[in-house]
């Protein structure tokens, strides 16, 4: 059975593609709740997709973006936070701070051919720095891994992909699908 992601991100669908070649991509434009609770704006979606493809096998995920000293705001809402103020704005608010430390976390919501749902974490600390490299991420060109003197910009994809959330997030989903073969 085919395994779908759910994206209408190209980029996000190509850097997961890389670990999981045998996904393929379902491009719907679903609403998107705002909500600080990832896990509820991913079984949202997953409901919303099950009204058209109710025995299909697919997963889609979300990217939170926690920044300490704003209380982990924006966390989920990051994408409209990113829209208002860029990656300038967003460094030059928490350059106001002592804490410019931060957090990003993916969550992968799976749902069986069945409909039964699982839920699947990977997070990575880091700080918020100057804006930094090229990327056609959000704010990869502002976030700096702990541990690490680049931002994931400054990565290649490869050397992301070795680290980040998302691989973690990945990782676990495809430990979770080998088990259940």
């Amino acid at each position: 059975m085919t395994l779908y992601f759910i994206t209408g991100n190209q980029n996000k669908f190509n850097e997961v593609k890389l670990i999981m070649p045998e996904i393929e991509m379902l491009a719907l434009d679903l609403p998107e709740i705002q909500e600080m609770n990832t896990r509820k704006i991913i079984q949202s979606k997953l409901l919303e997709v099950a009204k058209v493809r109710k025995d299909a096998e697919l997963f889609c995920e979300d990217t939170s973006l926690g920044i300490n000293c704003l209380n982990g705001f924006p966390g989920p809402l990051i994408k409209w936070f990113f829209q208002t103020l860029g990656n300038k704005g967003i460094y030059e608010l928490v350059s106001k701070y002592k804490d410019n430390s931060a957090y990003v976390r993916d969550v992968i919501g799976y749902r069986d051919k069945k409909g039964k749902m699982y839920f699947f974490e990977g997070e990575i600390m880091g700080r918020i720095v100057k804006p930094r490299g090229e990327s056609n991420f959000g704010f990869d060109t502002i976030f700096q891994p702990e541990g690490y003197d680049r931002t994931f910009a400054e990565m290649t994809t490869k050397e992301k992909n070795k680290i980040s959330h998302r691989i973690i997030a990945l990782n676990k989903l495809k430990d979770f699908l080998e088990e259940e073969k």
